[in-house]
Parts: C-alpha cells; structure tokens; sequence
C-alpha cells in the first residue's frame, strides 16, 4: 500500500509538471464551458430587450404602423425594396403588404400579407413571432368587430378555448439545462483524463521509458493501479472544477438558465451527488482510456483508439434527450455511460432516486471491475507493455 501511495503521488506530481495537462484540466474546461453556457442562455432569451429592424415599403402608413403598437422594440426600415433591404443585413425580417392594406380589411376585400425572414437566424425568428403574433391579434379584433356589426356572438364561432398544460410545472428551459450540463460534463472529462492515460501507457512505451520501470521491485498490479488512480484522481478532477464553474456561471452570469433551475433545500444533495457521478464516470472513462494506451504503441495511436471511444459515449445522451423524465425505466439506470446521463438528467430536476444512483452505480462499478480485469492480464504481459 506504501508503494501504491509512493508511486501515485509521482505520477500526479510529473502530469501536473506537464503544462499541457493543466491547460487541458484547468483552462480549457473553463473557456469551454463559459462559451456553452452563454450559447445556451442566448438561444433560450425570447429577445426581450432587444431591438429589431423590420424592412418594410415606403408606403407604410402610419395606421398600419398602429397594428405593431404594443411592440415597442421594433423599428421599421422603409424602403422601396424590402426584401432588398433583408438579404443586404439591414433589417432581420421583411413585411410585404398588399396595397391599401387596411382599406381591402375594412371593405372586406381579400388581402394578403407576407412575412420574409431567415427561421435559422434567432433574431429574425424572433422578430417573425412578434409579427405573426400582432398581426393574429389584429386579425381577430377585425373578426369581432365583423360579428358584432352582424349581430352574431363570437361564442357561436368560437365555442371553446384550448389550454396546453405542462405535465411538470419546471421551467421548460430546464429540459435543456438536463442535456447541457451531462454534455459538458462529459466532454470535460473526456479531454482532461485522455492525455494523461496516453502519457502514462503509450508515452511510457514511446519514450522507452516502460523497460525500465518494470525493472524495478515495483509490482505490476500496484504500478497499474497507481496510473490507473493518476488518471481517475485528473478525470474527476476536471469533472468537478467543471460542475463548480457550469454552476457558478448559470448564477452570476445568466438569467433564463438560473430562472429554470430550482432546487431548493436539495440543493447540496444534488450537488454532492452530480460530484459522486463525475467520479464514476471518471473511473469508467479511465478504464478504458486505460485499456487503449496499454494497446498503442505511440501517443498519437493512443490518441486514435480514444478519440471514437469518447465520440460514441455521447449517443446514450442524444437517446435520453427526447425522453421524459416520468418514461425513464430501469434499462436506462442499468446500462453504463447511459445511465450515467439518465441519472444526471433527473439531478438537473433536483430529483434524487437512490434506488436509481445504486443500480447506476452497481453497473458501472461491475463494468470498471471486469475492464479493469482485462487490462491487468494485458499489463502483466510483456507484449503488451513492451513496444
């Protein structure tokens, strides 16, 4: 146990020289995370706020100006090329009104209206509702004026209402919180644990370095159990400052992702517990990342073997992100890296499940057990740890 401590902390002590892995453990995660975190609370902002150039003809009246009343942040951009006005980047969206507009409504002459914008870009998407929406509001204020002067109750066109009703009273956005933060989370990861266990194995090997340090009274199982602590002690490592700074960046620097999020009094629970995740996952992805550079020869052929490894853990995530937190069933808590985001999902709704965090624990920790098995009768092999 002495030598297992001994040969740990040298291995922590010579990644941490290495100033690529501090750039990958530290930084890296920070800028990362900082630039989703703001990508997301932009694309979730409904534009309040925000101020938007809708191109329209010269003769835009002032009446027909009175239909966007109620919407104060749009400017109107008159032009005699609306649309002109549009592709050239001067407006976000463009209204092309029939002529006499309000004379064809209020004569009860068929008339049409167009609204031209790009739905890919967020500001004139935003900009096309606002106009939709005013134009829908003006649309039934002319209809109840029509069946009030004929004498008809609206009740007769309109005999009901509908209401959609959300089957949980969160925030929606928080649905997206559920997906970024187990994303982000595995990303980081990812690229904080892999260039240690390329380092430790395939470096090892590269740099010839691997002969002589078998040579030693050293047990093999206590040298891969060190490098295999190396790289789970950076993986979570890097796991947790990344929660610290996703949480610290959704509270002071965003307003729609700190509104979605509500944990209330289980609040250190579920933060104690996404660092618990963050370390299984760290021990899972060590693993293997493990198992690839005892395989490679080189750095770089570790590098290779790793990279789609890390790629397809993110289906599992594409998976569960269409599924409801009420539909998540057992084979979604059993199944490893899957579970792993499942259990993730249902902590960004600050619900805490410990018959769900045993089961994801249990198969993992069987999944680490048997790889970590495999990798030791590799290790203990010559042709294996010799290049």
């Amino acid at each position: 146990m002495n030598m297992l401590l001994k040969i740990y902390l040298k291995e922590m002590k010579d990644s941490f020289r290495d100033r690529r892995t501090l750039l990958l453990t530290v930084l890296l995660p920070i800028i990362m995370m900082t630039g989703l975190v703001l990508f997301y609370e932009n694309m979730v902002s409904d534009g309040e706020g925000e101020t938007y150039l809708l191109a329209v003809d010269n003769s835009f009246s002032t009446a027909e100006e009175s239909i966007f009343a109620s919407y104060e942040n749009i400017t109107f951009v008159k032009s005699d090329n609306p649309e002109g006005v549009l592709q050239e980047g001067e407006a976000q969206a463009a209204l092309l009104m029939d002529d006499n507009f309000l004379n064809s409504v209020e004569q009860g002459v068929t008339t049409s209206v167009t609204v031209v914008g790009d739905s890919f870009s967020q500001n004139s998407s935003n900009l096309m509702n606002l106009v939709t929406s005013a134009l829908a509001v003006y649309k039934n204020s002319v209809i109840a004026e029509r069946l009030e002067a004929q004498g008809t109750a609206q009740e007769l066109v309109q005999p009901f209402t509908l209401d959609q009703k959300e089957l949980s009273e969160e925030n929606p956005t928080i649905n997206l919180i559920a997906m970024l933060i187990p994303l982000i989370l595995a990303l980081a990861i990812g690229i904080g644990a892999g260039p240690a266990a390329s380092d430790l194995f395939a470096g090892e090997k590269e740099k010839k370095t691997m002969e002589a340090l078998l040579m030693t009274p050293v047990n093999r199982m206590s040298l891969l159990m060190a490098k295999w602590l190396t790289i789970v002690s950076i993986g979570s490592l890097t796991g947790i400052i990344t929660l610290l700074v996703v949480a610290l960046e959704i509270n002071f620097l965003t307003e729609n992702l700190k509104s979605a999020v509500s944990l209330k009094e289980n609040v250190f629970l579920v933060i104690g517990f996404a660092i618990l995740v963050s370390v299984i996952y760290s021990m899972f992805v060590a693993t293997i990342l493990m198992i690839t550079s005892i395989v490679a020869k080189t750095v770089k052929e570790s590098q290779s073997y790793s990279s789609p490894i890390m790629l397809a853990a993110m289906f599992p995530l594409l998976i569960i992100t269409g599924i409801g937190i009420n539909e998540l069933e057992f084979h979604h808590f059993a199944i490893p890296i899957m579970n792993i985001f499942t259990i993730l999902k249902e902590l960004s709704f600050g619900i805490i499940n410990y018959q769900h965090l045993a089961i994801m624990i249990g198969s993992n920790l069987l999944f680490i057990i048997v790889a970590f098995i495999i990798a030791r009768i590799m290790f203990l092999k010559d042709k294996w740890v010799m290049n």
